[in-house]
């Protein structure tokens, strides 16, 4: 358990009053990433004099609910590159919930009480019940049925955000604004939908007052904050002279771009190192496409190839190259920035994949690959379609997700699949014979894929590089395209 009196004296401590902070928002999803970037710079505002503090949720497990609540509400973030490093303790927490543990409705009333202006969640994108070939609801998800029959105890995020702005309304609070800080294009319009769309299934009104009276802001949000192993927690506990099971590392760099769409105020973000605008979506696409596409095609790719982390990837100078290659030919010529060096912006993400302080794990970032591949490839292969270009890096990402879902690596080892989606891919694996049909089944797959990708440029260049996978092995193709470049 964390203790701050024995903690080294070059260690940032909370310096503000912490019983001046106030629950002027609920975040749902305490996460790694909501803990080394949203509330590090709501921490920093506080030491400026700020009194927005956060209630943390978590839907799911309670470890680290339970953890917070015993070191009361602090934890440590580790900011740490090759040569340095920095710890700073957070306690910018308010209240902590367990929906499970506490009850779904603590957190329905946690979101109802009246200073709370902003609900915002990190909770990945599998966690909207949605379609990511539509951005609409799936109105078929297991918790989305449920939560229509039983709208008082939800369980998806949806259906609790709908259950928290009908008991505000019903008791005549304020409105607040919902913010998703998860990697969707337009995450402010998906959450809207799924949002919306759920309330019309109740009633058209209460539709309509969703739209009228509550804001839905875009972010675009960039740190790379790997998964915490045992070998961190010892080693910070080491450093630190006591055990904090809800400590954070992250890279040194941070961004948060914001649309400043409130509807009830927010914090001054602004003030600690974000940018508020008028719209994300140019910047959203740019990170999205540029570095989470290249880190799901480094994922895939890597992964298969036997490289554990990221920076294992960049010390193999033919993935180094592809990654490079993707970002300023596949992806770059498919965005709307202006004003921005994107050259530079490539070479910046570069330098921060070589960070071998930061242990990003490919088979962290392969997880959740049905979610994650629409905006982050299969958006910029329909825009080379369209334009006729070609996008062969683009398209050896995909067929290395195929080649990954798959279930057997290189070595003939198994891969385990962590999907919403893992039951329908392991029934089309086992189901399609390896090469040219199975890549035919899995763009089957219409939540991912849609119906506007079969077409025969893409399909048959997909598979020329899924067999060029399955002959040559990843390392190979990957050398071998760069080589074609």
């Amino acid at each position: 358990m964390l203790e701050l009196e024995r903690l080294p004296a070059d260690v940032q401590r909370p310096a503000y009053d912490r019983s001046q902070l106030k629950t002027r928002m609920v975040h749902i999803g305490f996460g790694a990433f909501h803990r080394a970037h949203q509330a590090l710079a709501t921490d920093k505002l506080a030491a400026q004099g700020s009194d927005w503090g956060y209630c943390e949720v978590n839907l799911n497990s309670g470890t680290l609910i339970q953890a917070l609540r015993q070191q009361d509400l602090l934890y440590t973030l580790t900011e740490i590159a090759d040569e340095s490093l920095h710890t700073r303790v957070i306690g910018v927490v308010t209240q902590a919930l367990h929906g499970k543990g506490d009850g779904i409705d603590s957190v329905i009333e946690a979101m109802s009480q009246p200073d709370v202006a902003i609900v915002s969640m990190t909770v990945t994108e599998k966690g909207y019940c949605y379609m990511p070939s539509s951005g609409k609801l799936n109105p078929d998800h297991p918790d989305i049925v449920h939560d229509l029959a039983n709208p008082t105890q939800p369980r998806s995020l949806p259906g609790l955000i709908l259950a928290a702005i009908i008991r505000r309304r019903e008791r005549h609070l304020p409105p607040f604004s919902v913010m998703s800080c998860d990697n969707m294009p337009e995450n402010g319009h998906v959450t809207r939908n799924v949002i919306t769309q759920l309330a019309e299934r109740h009633s058209a009104e209460l539709a309509d007052y969703i739209q009228t009276h509550i804001t839905f802001p875009s972010t675009m949000v960039d740190r790379i904050v790997p998964a915490m192993t045992d070998a961190a927690f010892d080693a910070l506990a080491e450093r630190l002279g006591s055990r904090d099971p809800v400590a954070v590392e992250a890279e040194p760099f941070f961004q948060w771009v914001i649309e400043d769409n409130f509807v009830n105020g927010r914090p001054a973000w602004e003030n600690a190192g974000a940018e508020l605008v008028s719209d994300v979506l140019p910047f959203e696409e740019m990170k999205l496409r540029m570095l989470n596409g290249s880190h799901s095609f480094l994922a895939y790719l890597g992964f298969l190839a036997g490289y554990e982390h990221i920076s294992d990837c960049m010390a193999d100078a033919s993935y180094r190259a592809a990654a490079r290659a993707l970002m300023l030919q596949d992806q770059a010529p498919t965005l709307r920035t202006q004003g921005v060096d994107l050259e530079a912006y490539a070479d910046s993400l570069i330098a921060r994949y070589e960070n071998r302080a930061i242990k990003h794990r490919t088979y962290q970032i392969a997880t959740d690959g049905t979610q994650k591949l629409p905006q982050r490839l299969l958006d910029s292969a329909r825009w080379h379609l369209r334009n006729g270009t070609s996008c062969d890096f683009v398209l050896l990402g995909v067929a290395g997700w195929m080649r990954y879902v798959s279930g057997v690596d290189e070595q003939g080892q198994a891969i385990e699949i962590r999907d919403p989606l893992k039951d329908q891919l392991a029934n089309i694996v086992a189901n399609s014979e390896d090469g040219a049909a199975r890549v035919k089944a899995l763009l089957g797959l219409n939540a991912v894929f849609g119906d506007d990708l079969q077409q025969q440029a893409f399909v048959s260049r997909v598979t020329e590089l899924y067999l060029q996978l399955l002959q040559q092995g990843a390392r190979a193709t990957v050398q071998s395209l760069v080589t074609q470049g």
